[in-house]
């Protein structure tokens, strides 16, 4: 008999995790609370935008090593790779892990394996541990509780699942080996243990060093556009020096990771986290920054040429050749301009996403054609392809689509 597994929560994480482990010989039983991504998901339909995944997925779900379902049931590992959002005051939302939790507590047995992959404020294991021995208080000493972060980047999915490195932390050594045992069977990478607080401090600090780093980029975008300076440029000679490496300025900071794991220190540990604290502030404003230079281009046009401008807002999602909009300082942007009831004709291009609720979606090809005003936003490589030379379009290219072709 084949190892069972039920990953909880079918999202840009929870799906690849499973196809992946399905596909080394797991037998994986996949659990969301969406009707349309169970039923899309056993039809070996993706729902989700990610190079190479849905024939992994048919495959997987043809040969009956995949099936998706809404309740989870009976396994050797469960695996709970759910949301953990933060509320309004910016303070860790860990819920959807209770709940998934709650929802397993009575199928686990001695000796399964039980793991949090999601991302979680420090000392969340412990109190997912605490809960479910409380419950089933015969199961402390015989259940394997650990937490394994994920490190994936949309777009690369499978391969970063199968290659890069995990850190696996246990509630105990058994715990971590056991976890590990299961992570062996496809990742490639190095598997390193330690304690579960500190794998749950390493998922959170990997994201907020790169926030800080992109808030420094943007901070610098922010000083160039004052004092006349090609920031594109300077970067790139900076980055000269054998130990510098600055990062790209963007409109911001979006993502389920980046623009969110920085909270969870600083809503635990606000007294501490100054710089973390001040890079989030730097790169939310940056969002704001470049709404406003929307803005005023739209009234600037409006002045010198006595008419209104179209205004093609190009790219929503939070980085490039993705449909992932969570978080995303682009759709921010663009919901901002369109909340200033400029009356200006404002044209949204998202050429990865066929239909969104909030906006009425142009062709970008279009949109390009048609604008007075460009606004690129995602550095798309479809965008890359537009007609820059020519024409007085104005053109306000915040992710730097064309650094390497004119400078702005």
């Amino acid at each position: 008999m084949p190892m069972t597994a039920c990953f909880i929560g079918l999202g840009y994480v929870g799906l690849p995790t499973a196809i992946i482990a399905a596909g080394h010989g797991i037998r994986v039983i996949g659990v969301d609370t969406a009707p349309e991504v169970v039923a899309k998901t056993n039809r070996g339909e993706l729902h989700i935008v990610e190079p190479g995944l849905e024939s992994l997925l048919k495959e997987t779900v043809a040969n009956g090593m995949l099936r998706a379902t809404d309740k989870p049931e009976i396994c050797d590992a469960y695996f709970i790779v759910v949301p953990t959002p933060f509320t309004g005051d910016h303070r860790p939302d860990i819920s959807y892990v209770e709940a998934a939790t709650e929802s397993v507590i009575p199928l686990l047995k001695e000796d399964d394996l039980f793991v949090i992959e999601s991302t979680s404020p420090v000392g969340t294991t412990e109190h997912i541990a605490d809960k479910i021995f409380d419950r089933r208080p015969e199961l402390r000493g015989r259940l394997h509780i650990a937490y394994c972060p994920e490190r994936v980047l949309p777009g690369n999915v499978i391969y970063e699942l199968i290659h890069n490195d995990r850190v696996i932390g246990g509630i105990d050594a058994v715990a971590t080996e056991k976890a590990a045992a299961f992570y062996r069977r496809f990742v490639q990478g190095a598997l390193h243990y330690t304690s579960a607080r500190t794998a749950e401090m390493c998922k959170l600090t990997e994201n907020s060093s790169r926030d800080v780093q992109i808030a420094f980029a943007n901070e610098l975008s922010l000083i160039c556009d004052e004092a006349g300076i090609d920031v594109w440029e300077l970067i790139e000679l900076a980055n000269k020096h054998p130990r510098v490496n600055i990062l790209q300025p963007g409109c911001g900071v979006g993502g389920h990771c980046i623009a969110v794991d920085p909270y969870f220190i600083t809503a635990a540990f606000p007294q501490r986290a100054q710089l973390i604290a001040k890079a989030r502030e730097i790169n939310n404003y940056k969002a704001e920054w470049c709404a406003e230079k929307v803005y005023a281009e739209i009234l600037r046009f409006r002045l010198e040429h006595g008419r209104l401008p179209a205004v093609a807002m190009l790219g929503l999602a939070f980085k490039p050749n993705i449909d992932d909009l969570r978080e995303s300082p682009a759709k921010l942007i663009t919901r901002t301009v369109l909340g200033k009831e400029t009356g200006a004709d404002i044209m949204v291009a998202e050429p990865n996403v066929a239909h969104l609720d909030e906006f009425d979606l142009t062709d970008y090809r279009e949109a390009w054609e048609k604008a007075d005003i460009a606004v690129l936003m995602v550095a798309h490589d479809q965008f890359r392809t537009l007609p820059f030379e020519g024409g007085d379009k104005k053109i306000l290219d915040f992710a730097g689509v064309f650094r390497h072709r004119a400078k702005q």
